[in-house]
């Protein structure tokens, strides 16, 4: 996550509608198929039609998994005990929604063992992200990721591996391709990262109901669709289910959708999901350069969905997980440090 560019992604660490399931809970559709993506229902839900991918219909539970162990319901269960209830209560606002995983360090796999097993269990997706690109971030708040081509592709094999047959999202490597069209990404890397993110999309599209969404940014980044589509189809995309924007940022639905319709129009047609974890009060005025990192006032957004009401978008995810910091500014901790306060104040000025 850098600060030198328009509001943009911070990360630490789909084709997503609702699938028939038999009654132990396996998919009945291979999620390889474009129009049958792997999202558990439990019997309640099954019981109601089934929408055609992107229209509106009648409210169900997200198809998406929900960590019981996460910063922000320990928070709540920790402020529960301390008498803080009004707090815990908003808290909740984000405990109780599915938020994306970033499995961090070395060895992912006991990270995506942990989620997988417990989406399964629960008849619901997965939703992890990749992210540890060598020369990630421009050497930035979130620098970092793998030592070196090898290390990556070792990386990426186990990842995948551990994601096994379960059903799941994966968001691939936040600012990647971005960072390939703004020329931050040095010359002697550009070749090399278009490799590996090709290679990516194929290890992780060898798992059968894994899913696989390559970052593209946000509309106020590359503001030039025509520029980043190239990008996007070099690195591969059209051998993944479509691109993600958005994530980590704050721009709102509308402009996202319009942005990502103009984008996959370039890429024929292709599809794509959006992060709506904090764009529920859109991109903090004034400061360009800033306003992506733990800017104030900020809400969070549309609850995960496959309810989306536009045929190209497939989900509304929490990709960046709400109260992890942006990076050192404005008073956060480090990139990807759970951030009770600013978690409190997302939660406090989100409606409903």
């Amino acid at each position: 996550m850098s600060g030198h560019r328009p509001p943009r992604s911070y990360r630490t660490a789909a084709v997503a509608v609702l699938l028939s399931l038999t009654a132990t809970g396996c998919s009945l559709l291979p999620a390889s198929s474009p129009a049958s993506p792997a999202t558990g229902r439990d019997s309640a839900e099954r019981a109601r039609p089934t929408p055609v991918r992107g229209e509106a219909a009648p409210a169900v539970a997200s198809p998406f998994w929900t960590d019981p162990d996460s910063d922000a319901a320990r928070q709540v269960e920790r402020w529960e005990k301390e008498g803080r209830t009004a707090d815990a209560k908003a808290l909740r606002r984000i405990s109780e929604h599915a938020a994306a995983v970033w499995p961090a360090g070395d060895d992912p796999e006991p990270q995506i063992r942990r989620v997988v097993r417990g989406a399964t269990a629960a008849r619901r997706t997965a939703v992890l992200v990749a992210y540890n690109i060598p020369h990630r971030d421009c050497g930035l708040y979130s620098a970092g990721g793998a030592p070196d081509a090898g290390a990556y592709r070792a990386w990426i094999d186990t990842f995948a591996t551990a994601i096994g047959g379960a059903d799941a999202i994966v968001i691939l490597e936040p600012d990647a391709v971005p960072h390939l069209a703004d020329g931050c990404t040095p010359d002697q890397h550009r070749a090399e990262r278009y490799t590996l993110l090709s290679e990516a999309i194929g290890r992780l599209k060898r798992q059968p109901r894994t899913r696989v969404y390559l970052d593209a940014g946000n509309p106020d980044w590359i503001t030039d669709p025509d520029k980043l589509a190239g990008a996007l189809q070099q690195a591969g995309v059209g051998a993944a289910d479509g691109f993600s924007l958005n994530v980590s940022n704050f721009q709102t639905n509308d402009a996202v959708k319009l942005y990502g319709t103009r984008l996959a129009g370039l890429l024929g047609e292709a599809h794509f999901t959006m992060d709506t974890s904090r764009n529920g009060a859109g991109p903090l005025p004034g400061d360009r350069d800033q306003a992506w990192c733990n800017p104030p006032g900020r809400a969070l957004g549309t609850p995960p969905s496959t309810n989306t009401g536009n045929e190209l978008l497939d989900a509304y995810l929490w990709i960046k997980r709400p109260g992890e910091s942006d990076g050192p500014c404005r008073g956060g901790p480090a990139a990807g440090t759970w951030w009770p306060e600013y978690a409190l104040g997302l939660a406090r000025k989100t409606k409903g």
